[in-house]
């Protein structure tokens, strides 16, 4: 048990002598729970010097071990799902000094990037992806006729997605040699490793049990009755020692439960169920954050951590006396003043309660709070269900998630005009966690559909009046925000909601009129200065102000637009679509995110290089004005 980070690289002779899986399998089987130790030791210091992701590495560290121990990776394919999980096998798979650099610029991407290594067979940010992935890569290798091995693993909580049964479903119908391994780190059911369930997969993993499993089939295939009584009793056998009867049903020979950190152990089983054939799902129990106390004690909290940073003998704490509120912050306390003042109002959220600011929320309103898991499409239906009867569910969604439930959003709730608010956290650029987690696309697909309304608050206080504005809203309503501290704007609580479809002139200039949205109200408002601009925070996307649109463009040379969203179909997109309407003759300049996807970095960095930044948006409107000849 691991009390603290390192602050040091510790020493790791094992470790250091693996550059790739080829090098680890030539240790013995003996060796390898020492080198699980030392791999989970210098996790916790790469972590510790970098920030990250680091309980789910914790947790399958003796199983990453194990697979590439057994199996011929890359050429046999392991994918991983969501990739929180992935450190431990960047540093088995020739990356364990860069490890250093991970959700740096220019360094190690936060997930399996299948253009950074041949071990990473299947880019992932999003859940549930991994047995879809894998079996497209097994079906792909069958037409080729090519045999590898293919395994997914995924977690508890990725499974409660519907994709992940699709695919489950899918891949026993094809009934071709895959392997799911379902990583389980609910302490809820970490009673049922024992003697006996071990014991109960290690046979069922076994060669002589399935040679014997296959052959009575084969016999009994003739008398139907046999077969069926033979299928029976093995159900029931598996039904009263483990969860596997579901998976059964689907096609897959179920294997569990197995101690998920006893590596000779997972290599045994492992190595015997290469012999099987058919669909396999092997089920392990593991413990997120395993080795580290504080980890193991708040598996929510301490999922990822900031980079510690070395504290200066000479440096002193200054104590501003102000606590900047992140974003989130301002969504859980509007969350808990909407519900004190109104027993109608729901928060829904899949698996980002934590994320979102709804601890407090889901202390003080149990009975109102719904965390329906990794299960986007649902929750936005759910809502849907819960607002037909005339309660008013609070959707908190990254936006990068809301992407999956795009269908649910135009079909069951616009289109029935449902009173569902989407509170959208992690809009625009994240930063280190990369494009994966980008919430750049929002707006290019919510202002095309119908009933709903989209808002851009540009600080605290707007957030918060906001959401009022959207909750009080008859209809569908969105509210995007970004990820992190706002720029240190009190909250009034007592200021009415915003009037729907108005923005408001920050600063009154000539020639160039600039219409920022959002995050990017602050910077344009700087360029505004300095170029003696006219600057509106435009507040709304949909539906836009276009009366001051139209009364601006009147007396101004040129439109500028600015968002911290893709430009493609953004919000300048709506901005020029109304002067097209309008044939209002005004030369514009839209400014956003660009028709790329834009690698990690910290979100400054990420601005700089786009050139979406107070300097960025002075040179892009000198640019223009000199094209235009104004």
């Amino acid at each position: 048990m691991f009390e603290k980070i390192p602050s040091e690289r510790p020493s790791t002779p094992l470790l250091d002598q693996i550059d790739s899986p080829l090098d680890l399998k030539k240790l013995e089987i003996s060796q390898l729970s020492e080198l699980a130790d030392q791999l989970r030791l210098y996790l916790l210091y790469a972590v510790g010097q970098t920030g990250g992701h680091f309980g789910a590495g914790l947790g399958v560290v003796e199983l990453t071990v194990a697979l590439h121990y057994v199996f011929n990776t890359p050429k046999d394919r392991l994918v991983w799902d969501v990739g929180h999980q992935a450190y431990p096998h960047k540093i088995l798979t020739g990356r364990r000094d860069e490890i250093l650099t991970i959700r740096q610029k220019g360094g190690l991407a936060a997930f399996p990037n299948r253009h950074e290594s041949e071990f990473d067979q299947f880019g992932v940010g999003h859940s549930s992806t991994s047995i879809s992935a894998a079996l497209g890569m097994m079906v792909a290798d069958r037409i080729k006729n090519e045999n590898q091995y293919h395994v997914a693993v995924i977690g508890d909580g990725a499974m409660t997605a519907g994709m992940a049964f699709e695919a489950l479903n899918h891949a026993g119908h094809i009934d071709d040699n895959i392997l799911v391994i379902l990583n389980d780190n609910n302490m809820s059911i970490s009673n049922n490793v024992g003697g006996l369930s071990s014991y109960f997969a290690r046979m069922w993993a076994s060669k002589p049990y399935n040679f014997i499993r296959t052959g009575s089939k084969r016999v009994f295939s003739k008398i139907p009755p046999a077969l069926k009584a033979i299928h029976r009793a093995e159900e029931y056998m598996k039904g009263m020692v483990s969860p596997g009867t579901l998976f059964e049903e689907i096609g897959f020979n179920y294997i569990g439960l197995i101690d998920g950190h006893n590596a000779p152990g997972l290599v045994e089983i492992l190595q015997n169920i290469k012999t099987l054939r058919g669909p396999q799902l092997l089920h392990i129990v593991t413990q997120k954050g395993k080795g580290y106390s504080e980890s193991e004690k708040d598996p929510f909290g301490m999922h990822a951590m900031s980079k510690i940073e070395a504290k200066s003998a000479n440096s002193k704490n200054v104590n501003t006396g102000q606590h900047i509120l992140s974003y989130s912050e301002v969504f859980g306390s509007w969350l808990c003043d909407i519900a004190e003042k109104d027993s109608l109002a729901v928060g829904i959220t899949p698996a980002m309660g934590e994320g979102s600011g709804m601890r407090r929320f889901a202390e003080k309103f149990p009975d109102r709070f719904h965390d329906v898991a990794i299960a986007e499409q649902h929750a936005v239906t759910f809502a849907a269900g819960l607002a037909c009867e005339g309660v008013k569910p609070i959707v908190a969604i990254y936006s990068t998630f809301l992407q999956r439930a795009y269908d649910q959003l135009i079909h069951d709730v616009a289109l029935q005009n449902l009173n569902v608010l989407f509170a959208i956290d992690r809009a625009g650029l994240v930063g280190e966690d990369g494009p994966t987690h980008a919430g750049s696309f929002d707006i290019s697909f919510l202002r095309c559909i119908p009933n709903l309304i989209i808002m851009t608050p540009s600080d605290e206080s707007e957030t918060y009046r906001a959401l009022s504005t959207g909750y009080d809203f008859n209809g569908p309503a969105a509210v995007r925000y970004p990820r992190g501290k706002g720029i240190g704007i009190p909250i009034d609580k007592g200021m009415s909601p915003l009037e729907v479809g108005k923005g408001l002139i920050r600063r009154d200039g000539n020639t160039i009129a600039i219409f920022a949205f959002g995050s990017m109200v602050k910077a344009a408002l700087e360029a505004a200065e300095k170029l003696g601009a006219t600057l509106v925070d435009m507040r709304f996307v949909k539906p836009l102000d276009e009366e001051l649109i139209s009364k601006l463009a009147a007396n101004h040379q040129l439109v500028v637009t600015v968002e911290e969203s893709a430009v493609m179909g953004g919000a300048g997109s709506a901005v020029n679509e109304f002067l097209t309407q309008t044939s209002t003759p005004i030369q514009t300049l839209n400014l956003g995110l660009p028709d790329k996807f834009l690698e990690h970095g910290k979100p400054s960095e990420m601005l700089d290089e786009i050139n979406l930044n107070c300097e960025g948006i002075i040179q892009a409107i000198i640019n223009k004005q000199n094209e235009c000849g104004l």
